[in-house]
């Protein structure tokens, strides 16, 4: 009985794996894409389940483009795109103009005096910031706040948001599909005449986000965590930015930003839902094709070199324990990523996996704990992160130690056919989970596109992880998880520190 119960459950899995890769073909084959002549990707996916569409338009910038001085101007140029243009957001522009540049007077003036540190002069200074606050009053005058989105509201929209990342921001929402030629005018407008009103504000609400981060242990821990990690590349600093480049940034600065990174050969729209192709192109033509072209931004130069030696952070705070490990592994495009990915899901994925059995079921040291590649992106070499709540009672050390039992495991005893499988199997319910939602298949569709050069190779990824064997397996975590190539981030209480 037993035999046949198991033969029952693999033919239902083939069933499914088979019926799973028919509808990734079907979906390919409603995949079509094209490129402006300005150099703007299209891809887009005919589906007519419902009168929606979901739109993303991926600009191939992050904090990873960013250079000393300027961190978290990318982050902050998100929130900058839904200010609005010269006709979104903007009650009478023709005075909104002069009244901008006021503010940017203004702030020059009261930046220079601010220069002068202890020489400064207290009563100019106050007369100088009084002038600013005064010309960023006169010119929110004439903004008509939050117009962008309460467009899109009354059109039935939802969804509205952005998101930015080391490799990548992201704009999004959803429409009704008779309201598409809407998506098209309102995104191509605030990429062709952007004007960056309210920009001091704006740049206060991200230093805000900077304050919480710091207040937060977690994201204290990641930023002290990555700082170790990366010497040289931009991986190493934070999204949100260092507090005295935010204090320091411009509109100048933000327009600067724009020019160079959001051109059309640097941004790809991804179109999903009940949208027909022919219709998608003319508006795409008739709309984006009017932005200018320019020249692709150059490749980051800088290259992490590889690790030599292990590395170390401990915050000593009023928290809960908490481990991070992490390690140097290769980028998206590398040949062992699939692997990379059966490693993850192998260790971390579902209450059946290997970390959540070890640690929290079993020996019971940590509450939760994951381990996952693609940290903090997949463009350039990244890290394989593991990271764990230690259980009250317990030490970091002893979650460390149970960690690198488990590594030690990956490294030595080859991974049984039946657990490869499962791998397998939930890779293949991941992405079935991924097409029934419009807005997730837009945002998967576009990012492939831009971290590996096709779309389709989102598709690919279950032929590679399907083609992952345990030696593979095996090879790579011999590789990767080394102790020279190894940094440890920890939290320690407050109160252990004060005892040492």
């Amino acid at each position: 009985m037993q035999t046949l119960w198991r033969g029952w459950i693999l033919a239902a899995g083939l069933a499914a794996a088979c019926g799973g890769q028919e509808e990734f073909r079907e979906i390919q084959g409603r995949v079509s894409e094209f490129t402006l002549n300005n150099g703007m990707k299209f891809i887009v996916l005919e589906r007519h389940k419902a009168p929606v569409a979901s739109f993303v338009t991926y600009a191939d910038v992050g904090s990873a483009q960013e250079t000393k001085g300027i961190t978290g101007l990318a982050h902050l140029f998100e929130h900058m795109a839904f200010k609005g243009t010269d006709k979104i957001g903007a009650k009478d522009y023709a005075k909104e103009r002069p009244a901008l540049e006021k503010v940017e007077q203004a702030y020059a003036a009261w930046r220079e005096e601010k220069r002068k540190g202890g020489k400064a002069d207290p009563e100019k200074l106050k007369k100088l910031e009084a002038a600013f606050k005064q010309a960023q009053e006169e010119a929110g005058k004439f903004v008509a706040a939050n117009e962008f989105g309460e467009i899109i509201e009354r059109a039935g929209g939802r969804q509205l948001n952005a998101t930015t990342g080391a490799d990548r921001t992201n704009y999004f929402f959803s429409l009704p599909s008779n309201q598409l030629e809407l998506w098209f005018w309102l995104e191509s407008e605030r990429f062709l005449h952007p004007v960056f009103r309210e920009f001091y504000k704006e740049r206060d609400v991200v230093m805000e986000e900077r304050r919480l981060m710091e207040g937060q242990p977690v994201g204290r821990l990641f930023e002290e965590f990555l700082a170790a990690a990366y010497k040289a590349h931009p991986y190493g600093e934070p999204v949100v930015g260092h507090m005295s480049d935010l204090e320091n940034l411009t509109r100048a600065d933000a327009e600067a930003f724009f020019r160079k990174y959001y051109i059309p050969s640097n941004l790809i729209a991804a179109v999903v839902g009940d949208v027909h192709p022919r219709q998608v192109r003319e508006l795409a033509e008739r709309y984006f094709g009017r932005i200018p072209s320019g020249p692709k931004p150059e490749p980051l130069r800088t290259v992490e070199p590889p690790q030599q030696a292990e590395r170390r952070v401990t915050l000593w705070l009023q928290a809960q324990r908490t481990v991070m490990v992490g390690y140097h592994k290769p980028d998206i495009n590398h040949p062992d990523d699939a692997v990379y990915s059966a490693i993850g899901s192998l260790l971390s994925e579902g209450r059946s996996s290997r970390l959540y059995r070890g640690l929290v079921r079993d020996r019971k040291v940590a509450t939760q704990v994951l381990g996952a590649p693609g940290f903090p992106g997949q463009k350039y070499p990244g890290l394989f992160i593991f990271f764990a709540f230690t259980a009250p009672g317990h030490t970091n050390q002893e979650v460390e130690k149970a960690i690198e039992e488990e590594i030690e495991r990956l490294i030595k005893e080859p991974v049984g056919k039946e657990e490869l499988e499962g791998v397998k199997r939930r890779a293949r319910a991941g992405l079935l989970r991924q097409l029934d939602d419009n807005l997730s298949l837009a945002m998967q569709l576009s990012s492939t596109q831009a971290l590996t050069g096709d779309w389709r190779n989102l598709f690919r990824e279950l032929e590679k992880i399907n083609a992952v064997t345990p030696a593979d397996i095996q090879r790579v975590a011999k590789q990767t998880f080394t102790r020279t190539n190894k940094t440890v981030g920890l939290i320690e209480p407050l109160e252990t520190a004060q005892t040492r």
